[in-house]
């Protein structure tokens, strides 16, 4: 969690495993794009840097968060595939909607991997409002992607 003590793109180098012949599969949604663009942007780039090869990671887009789980299941059948990324963004609003697309999200994802036996990571945020989400996305907090991709990289390393 993103603190005034602590960024999402802090972490350690423990468990840091070699990746370069990992294959990841990173699921975006569409809805609420700017940040959840960004935060594919930081997943990317944390990949690459800690050594993963551009031709093994595989980006799929889903329309909402509500169907990261479902593509994830179908990113982490495959074989190849070593550890699935879910990035999203639900900001809160006026109904009770937030709360109930927030509890599947979480629970369908946990039940991948499990299923799976593999890492499928929740890179989703769940802010209060935009502002919030920006500065969880490359902001003042750093970025959620970053610590997604960091944290499927040393669940390979486990």
């Amino acid at each position: 969690m993103a603190t005034s003590l602590k960024s999402l793109s802090d972490h350690s180098s423990k468990n840091i495993t070699d990746i370069s012949t990992k294959t990841f599969g990173i699921i975006v949604s569409e809805w609420n794009e700017e940040v959840t663009e960004a935060l594919y942007s930081g997943a990317l780039q944390t990949l690459l840097q800690h050594g993963a090869k551009k031709d093994n990671i595989i980006r799929k887009n889903v329309p909402g968060s509500f169907e990261l789980s479902l593509a994830a299941q179908w990113l982490a059948q495959e074989e190849s595939v070593d550890a699935v990324i879910c990035l999203g963004c639900v900001i809160q609003g006026e109904t009770k909607h937030f709360d109930f697309i927030c509890d599947a999200v979480a629970h369908g994802i946990t039940n991948v991997s499990l299923k799976y036996n593999k890492p499928v990571i929740f890179g989703v945020l769940t802010p209060n409002t935009q502002q919030q989400a920006l500065d969880r996305a490359g902001g003042k907090h750093g970025n959620k992607g970053d610590e997604a991709a960091i944290t499927a990289i040393k669940m390979l390393g486990f």
